[in-house]
């Protein structure tokens, strides 16, 4: 590789000043026509570092120590010729745009090459220095306008991948006909453009007609704790329909959660209800969740059962407790997303007995209205803060008078 000299031109460039001179690798096996582009450049208005190789081979060299702003490539070259030497000189990095020159006699290479990924061709005997100066700096652009979009395309392929699998892994209903009960679920995730969070809910209907509602969360915002919840999640289920209750399916939550843990000191609560649809019981299992609100004909009241740990603390019973739900009532399980966030006033949160005051002044509401208005509620006190910040799942059951 020999570099050219005598190179000395001004810098504006029309396109916006250079702040370093543009580095150009010419392959060019002839000397003479080497020596016109020096001539060009110089006449060009424009700062380039040219590098000058005899060949393909020693292209390939020097692109391994380091990478130009563009390829100056002749396509009549001793070891390669036309599209041959156009993709060995792509091949050793795509990113670099290559202008290619041709002969009078062979100028339909150039329409090949353009074809092939080269962003512009000039013919020899015919290129002036302000054609070939626009030439370089438009190969340029072009092919970072080029590797932009692709860039782009891919985020949003990967995005769109992303959010059908996140749609995917959302739980869907599991009741049989005529289940008894009328569910709304609402999930509401902190990442942003993100479906799913550490937050997780589930519910499913046995064969006894027994309606089984989970909620639960893990600890921590990020794309490792949305799949932890979701595989407890699956695991939920699958030990519900299993037969494991209380404490046992607890102990086998807790086995699966440390098994499927990103890292240590990771933990999930979660509450589990069970719902009679012959008559008023339902049984609850706390781990170390939140209480839940029951809403009832223009009430609402706070119920917070006895509970154990939460899961991956390695230690505790998880007490099953028994309970009655008058007809006409619903329960609203949720996650503390909902009630972490501020009240509008100072760095004072919400709370739950704030939220409790939020859902009285909307329990009047039909159970999807109600729970739409009480996470918009929470939304609206904490906006002067940026809003909630943490992931939300709500589920709100209610048996159907039958």
């Amino acid at each position: 590789m020999v570099p050219l000299h005598g190179l000395d031109p001004t810098t504006g460039v029309g396109m916006g000043a250079q702040t370093r001179p543009l580095s150009v690798l010419l392959v060019e096996d002839d000397r003479g026509d080497a020596l016109l582009v020096e001539e060009l450049v110089a006449e060009a208005n424009i700062e380039i570092t040219m590098v000058w190789a005899a060949s393909i081979a020693d292209a390939e060299r020097e692109l391994t120590l380091s990478a130009p702003d563009c390829v100056l490539l002749d396509l009549n070259l001793p070891d390669a010729n036309g599209i041959a030497a156009l993709a060995r000189v792509a091949a050793c990095d795509p990113t670099i745009p290559i202008v290619v020159l041709t002969g009078l006699t062979d100028e339909h290479f150039g329409v090949s090459a353009l074809a092939s990924g080269a962003q512009d061709y000039l013919v020899k005997g015919r290129v002036e220095a302000e054609m070939l100066r626009r030439a370089l700096l438009y190969a340029i652009e072009r092919k970072r306008a080029e590797l932009t979009s692709a860039d782009l395309r891919a985020s949003q392929l990967r995005a769109a991948e992303n959010a059908r699998l996140e749609r995917g892994l959302l739980p869907s209903p599991l009741l049989l006909g005529d289940p008894g009960v009328d569910i709304v679920a609402t999930y509401r995730p902190s990442r942003q453009n993100a479906l799913l969070g550490g937050d997780f809910y589930d519910f499913v209907q046995t064969p006894d007609r027994t309606v089984h509602v989970m909620v639960g969360d893990v600890s921590g915002h990020g794309p490792d704790e949305a799949a932890l919840g979701v595989a407890l999640r699956i695991g939920w289920r699958a030990l519900t329909f299993a037969g494991l209750r209380g404490s046992e399916r607890m102990r086998q939550l807790e086995r699966l959660l440390r098994a499927e843990s990103p890292g240590s000191g990771i933990f999930a609560t979660v509450l589990s209800l069970a719902i009679s649809t012959d008559d008023l019981r339902f049984t609850a299992v706390r781990a170390g969740h939140p209480g839940m609100l029951v809403h009832g004909p223009d009430s609402v009241e706070w119920l917070e059962p006895p509970a154990g740990p939460a899961l991956g603390l390695g230690v505790g019973e998880w007490p099953i407790n028994e309970l009655e739900l008058p007809i006409g009532h619903g329960l609203l399980l949720l996650t503390d997303g909902l009630f972490e966030g501020h009240s509008g006033v100072g760095n004072q949160r919400l709370g739950e007995d704030g939220l409790l005051e939020l859902a009285k002044e909307r329990a009047d509401l039909p159970g999807a209205a109600f729970v739409d208005a009480l996470i918009d509620g929470a939304q609206e006190r904490a906006a002067q803060h940026g809003g909630l910040s943490d992931d939300i799942a709500v589920v709100r059951v209610e048996r159907t008078r039958r």
